[in-house]
């Protein structure tokens, strides 16, 4: 019986479904198209005052050799990625977005990550806007 214990929030995690593309659209535009634009090209309303190019947010895949690059991204909207940069205008998001329940990702080795499902459906969203 103890080992079912263990095993539970394990299966919990794992059974969770994909965000829904709402809550990912939702973020985007609350957070994000003020400086990357509607469209994610980065023609926002920001980039005139930062004093440096927004990323277009739509060749992600391209730039990554046609691979969408997920975990990267989730990293630098959470903050991670650029915690150590102190040139990035970005704000980090990461302390916005662990509200609310947790997905497993698989962060490249073989393992679930639990990881804020709000996080998720940005990246996913983001995915969606690719070229």
């Amino acid at each position: 019986m103890t080992r079912l214990f263990a095993i539970l929030p394990l299966i919990a995690l794992t059974a969770c479904v994909e965000p829904p593309a709402e809550v990912g659209r939702a973020l985007y535009t609350d957070a994000c198209a003020s400086c990357h634009g509607v469209d994610g090209r980065g023609v926002g309303d920001a980039p005139l005052t930062l004093g440096k190019p927004v990323p277009d947010l739509t060749t992600l895949t391209t730039r990554n050799n046609g691979v969408f690059p997920q975990v990267y991204v989730m990293g630098v909207i959470d903050g991670y990625w650029r915690s150590d940069d102190p040139h990035s205008v970005m704000p980090e998001f990461g302390a916005e977005l662990q509200a609310g329940d947790l997905v497993g990702v698989d962060t490249g080795d073989g393992r679930l990550t639990p990881t804020p499902v709000r996080l998720v459906a940005l990246a996913a969203y983001l995915e969606g806007l690719q070229n």
